[in-house]
Order: C-alpha cells, then sequence, then structure tokens
C-alpha cells in the first residue's frame, strides 16, 4: 500500500469550501443575471450547505470552513443561511423564479 500524499490531502481539505464557493459563484452569476432572489436564496442554501459540511466532517477535514470551535461555525452558518433564506423569500416585488 502506498501512503498518500501530504500535498494531496491537503488538497483535499479544501474540498468542502470549494463546494461553498463553487455554489456562492453560481449565485453570484443568477444575481448578474438580474434573478437577485434566486441569488439570495442560493447563498442561504450555501451557507446552509457549510453548516452542515463543519457539522458533519472532523476539524481536519472541514480545511477553511473551520473558523472557531464547531458549535459557533454550525450556529453561525446555519443562522445567518437561515436569515438570508427568509428575507429572499418574502421580501415583496417580484416573482422568485
Amino acid at each position: 500500500m502506498t501512503t498518500p500524499r501530504p500535498d494531496r490531502h491537503r488538497l483535499l481539505a479544501h474540498l468542502p469550501f470549494a463546494v461553498v464557493m463553487l455554489l456562492v459563484g453560481v449565485a453570484a452569476l443568477r444575481i448578474g443575471m438580474y434573478h437577485w432572489r434566486q441569488g439570495a436564496a442560493l447563498i442561504g442554501g450555501a451557507l446552509l450547505v457549510a453548516a452542515v459540511l463543519r457539522a458533519a466532517l472532523s476539524d481536519e477535514q472541514a480545511g477553511l470552513l473551520r473558523i472557531r470551535g464547531r458549535a459557533v461555525d454550525v450556529l453561525s452558518y446555519a443562522g445567518l443561511g437561515l436569515l438570508i433564506l427568509f428575507i429572499a423569500l418574502t421580501i415583496t416585488g417580484g416573482p422568485l423564479g
């Protein structure tokens, strides 16, 4: 058996952050296409994904999603994600689709 290279391990540690940033990039694209409510909802969803990943992964696997303690990170990501989703879905003045 071969042992994994340290470079590959460090790269995999940043994969959860890359997934969240990919979702934020898609959200930015939707906002740029004048679908700001969909973009805001995607950003809220990305934060909820970050909360789930931070809760499910170990400190080493969470990579750049790890800022403070696990509980603080999960509560911060989930709280902000739910707040953004709530605001995006309740503001009147246009259809979500």
